[in-house]
């Protein structure tokens, strides 16, 4: 067998070989950077969410917010216990729409509610919440 007969033939089957390696290279390249940029994506916005959370629960209007609470039921039903940025209120006797009105309040501002203890007693509620900001 004579190469230099084939030499032509040769240089096109490396070159072929060569151009064939190269595009899946490209690919697989091309494929991991499209992973890193989409996880990348997804960092930035838990980033900001976190930064977003931040910026609420950090608001210092957030503790005149809570004090508000205190006046929408009767001064004679609530218990409040507030030590730092936690809270304890207790309410006795409470009605139905009473027990609406509070828990509402509770959850549309941005406190973490730790524990939430509802009673029946005949026809009215007792309930007890812990939470904290």
């Amino acid at each position: 067998m004579n190469l230099k007969q084939y030499q032509n033939e040769l240089i096109l089957a490396v070159a072929f070989i060569l151009a064939l390696s190269t595009f899946v290279y490209k690919n697989s390249r091309h494929r991991a950077m499209s992973e890193e940029n989409q996880q990348m994506s997804k960092e930035v916005a838990v980033v900001q969410e976190t930064a977003g959370l931040q910026k609420i629960w950090g608001d210092k209007r957030l503790a005149k917010r809570v004090e508000l609470l205190r006046s929408l039921i009767a001064p004679s039903k609530v218990k409040w216990q507030k030590k730092g940025k936690k809270l304890t209120a207790t309410f006795v006797g409470l009605q139905p729409s009473e027990v609406n009105k509070v828990m509402s309040k509770f959850l549309n501002i941005p406190v973490q509610i730790e524990t939430v203890h509802l009673q029946k007693n005949g026809e009215t509620y007792n309930m007890e919440i812990k939470c904290k900001w």
